[in-house]
């Protein structure tokens, strides 16, 4: 008598035991991904040891395209969509756009797809995350924060977003047990406060924007304040702080005065 195959009700219950918080979803997808029952148990597995989904299937879905993330990549969150999406709106039919530790490429493939036109360059320090970035069909370049970018874009830039690393580094521990166990610390880690890298892209961003350009970063806790005041010397105006729906601190914006 032969053996049923796995239903998806079977798997969700695995994740479910596992800790995983949206089992039923997550067991879909991973149904989804496997060739074969053996290949469908392996891929399991390395889920409920912790292993992101994303890392597991292959990718992600981020602003409704379906982005390719290799393992050891940072993952795209549903936190930065709100940003994508903005920087999209803030983007004209071809302008020029710069997204800096771009990571698997996720703001920058919403741009591209968005305003097929528009130039679109990428950049992250770490070169497992521009391979994914390329893989995704995204212009990537190696290299710390803006030190890749062609001079011929100096001083042209129209948007330029950045989700670099903005975790204090005393917070780190509180992450979850698996971003701590898996996601690379080089994504995570913003020093002192967070604000070691978000202070770098406020000061350099100004040589890459044009006049009535755009800079839009990447935030959490009680970080928008200092990153406020810091666009404000800057030269920024028009600074406006983006909230999630349940009021927290998401991103913020600001305009290049001309």
């Amino acid at each position: 008598m032969s053996r049923r195959p796995p239903s998806r009700g079977d798997v969700a219950a695995r994740l479910a035991a596992a800790g995983c918080v949206a089992p039923e979803a997550e067991a879909a997808e991973l149904l989804a991904a496997a060739g074969d029952e053996i290949e469908l148990d392996a891929i399991v597995v390395r889920r409920t040891n912790g292993e992101p989904l994303a890392w597991v299937v292959g990718s992600v879905v981020f602003c409704g395209l379906r982005v390719k993330v290799h393992p050891g990549v940072y993952v795209p969150r549903w936190q930065t969509e709100a940003l994508a999406r903005r920087a999209s709106d803030l983007l004209a039919p071809g302008g020029t756009a710069v997204d800096l530790c771009t990571g698997a490429g996720a703001i920058a493939c919403v741009l591209q797809a968005a305003w097929p036109a528009a130039t679109v360059v990428a950049t992250d320090i770490d070169a497992a995350a521009v391979a994914c970035a390329q893989d995704n069909g995204v212009d990537a370049r190696l290299g710390d924060l803006d030190a890749p970018l062609p001079t011929a874009l100096l001083g042209a830039v129209d948007v330029l977003t950045a989700v670099v690393p903005y975790v204090p580094t005393d917070a780190l521990a509180f992450l979850p047990r698996d971003v701590v166990a898996f996601e690379p610390r080089l994504a995570l880690d913003g020093g002192d406060g967070g604000l070691r890298l978000l202070t770098a892209v406020v000061a350099r961003s100004r040589r890459w924007l044009r006049p009535g350009g755009w800079l839009l970063l990447e935030l959490g806790g009680d970080q928008a304040s200092a990153v406020a005041a810091e666009m404000g010397a800057a030269g920024f105006g028009e600074i406006a702080v983006l909230r999630d729906d349940d009021g927290d601190d998401r991103a913020i914006e600001g305009r290049l005065e001309e």
